[in-house]
């Protein structure tokens, strides 16, 4: 059999090392469908929803670092993939969308199914280019992967069906493309560290994988760490230099140590809300993309260079008196705090301590991802995390939903337990994608906070000053609906049955859902607000963090 356009799309992304695409069939994608079955060394994924195979992607990437690659059919089967793709873009994770089109003898026509997917894919895309001719088919292929792939984003392949269906030489790629490393002079980085009394290393994604390192240096200098959202895992939780996040959801003691910091070290972040910094602080700011420095603020120093490299090359002097030590107070009381929460009885199962004893049930490698929502608050805040656990979550989009989704493409990228934090109204929009765990036997064990309301939302209009409307939430009894599809459900409704539950879905093999009825009256600490609202609103948080009159 001769060698077509589909197959050299799929021998391309085999020399790459791709190993699955997340889709659905579909008639523009009939070559590519049957050249995979052809393929041994590639599987197709089949997800009940392209928004799923878009999100499956994204969090495979956001596990291995690897471009992952999902697909769409003409029209609708493509438009579905968008959400998923623009968490790949604004959590800067490599995914290639393949999308298929009507002939070409079609286009322009306002044909069955026809849509402009170039017009429309282009701002979530890197690149978004469309198969015309064969001889430009496997360099295409290999642009697209190396744009993803280097500049951590979204590249966009459009493949009408008579394309993919003309014969095509394929020929060997290259596969190996080194990314440039900058240089930097460490004298400018040494001499502010050595003059601060007060440093903080503040941390982002661009450290994953450096936690010893990035511990080890901040206690060298005297440093609490502190970090960014999607960073969590990186660093130890439970060390005394680390102080937890800052921000709206952050901790008691990032916030005073921010105040009091004279030296900011930010290391692979771009971290937005700025309100939160000291406004006469100085700053180090370090990323592998020079687009970042200085975007949101004015950087004393500014380094092109990656986490790993920064931490090597710089050699400031080890501090007798370290800050952190001098924050061990409010960290220890903030910690009682947070223990005092997830103790708490209210009128039913407390969320803070459904995320707590989860986490602390789950298996030291295990991956924990959590969803959008209060599950977030309670997800960052209440769940301890070691150095280097992969702990994911959609940090830029924000979108609900990602929980199912995210655990499966999680679990597919690391073989490893994938544990979903995920609020009810999050479950309900993406527990199609419960089918595709169950075909695949993904161990994942998903926990859905159920207290039949959108509850930030709730909260949310409660802080602007309207009443309660459009958040209550009709729920089906979630473990019914897992056993349904042929996963083990679990459900529990009074507390005192949580923790043997719990034992109980945490042990089971393959997939499985618990349905636990928390509290519907635990508020969330704090919203999301629009920016004139959260300028006044910070101001109390900080006052509420500070414990400030």
């Amino acid at each position: 059999m001769a060698s077509s356009v589909a197959d050299a799309v799929v021998e391309t992304l085999i020399q790459f090392g791709v190993k699955r695409v997340y889709g659905i069939p579909g008639d523009s994608l009939n070559p590519i469908i049957d050249s995979i079955r052809r393929h041994d060394e590639i599987q197709f994924i089949q997800t009940r929803h392209e928004e799923g195979a878009a999100l499956e992607a994204a969090f495979e990437a956001k596990v291995t670092g690897k471009t992952t690659v999902c697909m769409g059919t003409s029209g609708p089967g493509s438009i579905h993939l968008l959400n998923g793709l623009y968490e790949a873009k604004m959590d800067h994770v490599p995914v290639l969308a393949l999308t298929g089109q009507v002939e070409t003898d079609l286009i322009g026509t306002e044909y069955f199914q026809e849509v402009n997917l170039s017009r429309i894919f282009q701002d979530v895309s890197l690149y978004s280019e469309e198969l015309r001719n064969p001889d430009s088919a496997q360099k295409i292929v290999e642009i697209a992967y190396r744009t993803s792939y280097i500049s951590r984003g979204v590249s966009h392949i459009i493949m009408p069906a008579d394309v993919l269906r003309l014969p095509c030489k394929i020929n060997k790629v290259n596969t190996i493309f080194p990314i440039p490393e900058y240089d930097f002079d460490p004298a400018p980085v040494n001499d502010l560290i050595n003059k601060s009394s007060r440093p903080i290393v503040f941390i982002g994604n661009g450290t994953r994988g450096l936690g010893n390192e990035i511990t080890a240096f901040a206690k060298k200098i005297g440093a609490p760490v502190i970090y960014a959202l999607n960073a969590k895992g990186t660093v130890d939780d439970l060390d005394p230099a680390v102080l937890g996040t800052l921000g709206l959801l952050g901790t008691r003691p990032s916030v005073e140590a921010m105040k009091k910091c004279d030296l900011l070290i930010l290391i692979g972040t771009s971290f937005p809300y700025t309100q939160f910094f000291n406004d006469d602080v100085k700053i180090i700011q370090v990323d592998t993309n020079p687009v970042n420095l200085g975007k949101r603020y004015h950087a004393d120093v500014q380094i092109t260079a990656s986490a790993e490299k920064f931490i090597k090359k710089i050699n400031p002097a080890e501090k007798s008196e370290k800050f952190y030590q001098s924050l061990e107070k409010s960290k220890k009381d903030w910690m009682d705090r947070m223990h005092s929460d997830e103790q708490s009885s209210g009128n039913g199962i407390s969320p803070e301590h459904v995320a707590s004893q989860v986490v602390s049930l789950a298996p030291a490698d295990a991956i924990i991802v959590v969803d959008t929502g209060n599950v977030t608050v309670w997800g960052v805040r209440n769940t301890h995390v070691g150095s280097d656990r992969k702990f994911l979550f959609s940090p830029w989009l924000g979108s609900m939903g990602v929980g199912i989704p995210g655990c499966i493409g999680a679990s597919f990228g690391s073989d490893k337990m994938v544990v979903g934090i995920i609020g009810d109204g999050s479950f309900a929009m993406t527990m199609m994608e419960l089918i595709t765990a169950k075909k695949y036997n993904r161990n994942i064990k998903l926990v859905v906070f159920n207290n039949s309301l959108l509850g930030m939302i709730k909260f949310e209009e409660a802080v602007m000053g309207y009443p309660p409307f459009g958040v209550d939430l009709y729920n089906p009894d979630f473990s019914k609906v897992a056993e349904a599809v042929g996963i083990q459900g679990f459900r529990v409704e009074k507390k005192e049955d949580f923790q043997q539950t719990l034992e109980k879905f945490m042990a089971t093999d393959g997939p499985a859902v618990m349905d636990v009825l928390v509290d519907p009256d635990e508020k969330p600490m704090p919203p999301r607000l629009t920016f004139s609202q959260a300028k006044g609103y910070v101001t109390s948080i900080l006052r509420e963090q500070l414990s400030l009159k």
